[in-house]
């Protein structure tokens, strides 16, 4: 007798659709896949805003985890509610998020936060805030290395910028961050070479500004396909956040980095809207609608076309369409799972086919308490 796929629950009745799923054992395989390929979890600061929830951050600490990475007050609160030691909030922080930021600080001072800056009028509206508050804080100047996101070139300005926070009494500079999102080649030799010459003058004005005695400059640098590569590179910390949960995209894209789908949305057939079509429950609501289609891969039904989605609603045509029956359970692999994450308030795990309990998606508003 074959045993049931890995993803199957064997008694759905009860569970609500659509609904997301996630494998504890396997999160935990993916966080030993990342100590393994950082080399050391002293490197590794894990990005949270892929899953937000409180129980895969005390999974990190119990390998040895204890620098995060976040991008809003909210996660950077759960982390603190956690008890990491160090949390980078990678988003420059304006308006009355300044406050909270400081707010954060004073609320939990076992945590040791720091931020992002990328101009001269952020770093002073901090600085007097800070001095205001008789406190300091610790920043980063966000490196643009070919993103065009966010960040500052490196070179003169970020000189400027950085000789500026480091002589400030009010402020602990720390070093640079640099976000390389836009280098996702699949081939790993170009994409190691992208790597490197995307860095190659973020490195040269860290040594230029250690000459000068400004140092030393610590550097967090990457996303998920590229903390392989800076993993090897000396005193840099690394920033990988998919690879907790995983994705269709970053599955297609990087099969050699051994990283397992932990989360699974289970979905039904609601309609069946005329000859070769089925309809799920499986709208904009429920998963990232951001990238064109496919948007997952619904497990069976790898050969459909996925031709329409409106809020509620996901319509696919196939040949086999008369196989199926209204009601009956598929599960899909999200291609991107971080923004889909963020559209359910809690999860359910799944261990041994069982639905064993729920996680709350704690940090899936943008404010906790503070």
């Amino acid at each position: 007798m074959q045993a049931p796929k890995w993803y199957i629950i064997h008694d759905t009745s009860d569970v609500i659709s659509p609904s997301l799923l996630v494998y504890p054992n396997r999160i935990k395989k993916n966080i030993e896949r990342m100590v393994k390929i950082a080399g050391d979890p002293a490197i590794l600061r894990p990005h949270i805003k892929t899953h937000k929830m409180a129980e895969i951050v005390k999974m990190q600490m119990e390998m040895g985890i204890h620098k995060f990475k976040c991008a809003t007050v909210a996660e950077a609160e759960l982390l603190a509610q956690c008890g990491a030691q160090d949390i980078l909030l990678a988003m420059q922080m304006v308006g009355a998020n300044m406050r909270r930021f400081f707010r954060l600080m004073a609320t939990y001072p076992k945590s040791k936060f720091s931020t992002l800056v990328d101009n001269l009028k952020t770093l002073e509206a901090l600085s007097d805030l800070a001095r205001s508050k008789n406190a300091k804080i610790q920043l980063w100047i966000d490196i643009d290395n070919g993103m065009k996101r966010t960040g500052i070139p490196a070179g003169r300005n970020a000189e400027d910028l950085y000789r500026n926070m480091a002589i400030n009494t009010n402020i602990k500079a720390r070093g640079f961050h640099t976000y390389d999102g836009h280098i996702h080649h699949s081939d790993i030799n170009k994409r190691q070479k992208a790597c490197d010459t995307a860095l190659e003058p973020v490195l040269e004005l860290k040594q230029k500004m250690e000459k000068k005695g400004l140092g030393p400059i610590e550097m967090v640098v990457g996303g998920s396909p590229s903390f392989p590569i800076h993993s090897k590179r000396p005193n840099t910390e690394v920033s990988p956040g998919t690879t907790l949960l995983w994705d269709e995209r970053y599955g297609n894209l990087f099969p050699e980095m051994g990283f397992l789908h932990a989360a699974i949305l289970m979905t039904r057939i609601i309609s069946k809207p005329g000859k070769n079509r089925l309809c799920f429950d499986l709208g904009h609501k429920s998963i990232a609608p951001e990238m064109d289609f496919p948007r997952m891969r619904i497990l069976g039904l790898e050969h459909s076309l996925q031709i329409g989605q409106s809020e509620e609603h996901l319509v696919v045509e196939c040949e086999n369409a008369h196989d199926h029956e209204v009601g009956d359970v598929f599960y899909a692999i999200p291609m991107h799972i971080c923004p889909t994450v963020a559209k359910y308030d809690s999860v359910l795990t799944v261990e041994d086919h069982k639905i064993t309990g729920t996680w709350k998606v704690a940090a899936r508003n943008h404010k906790i308490i503070i």
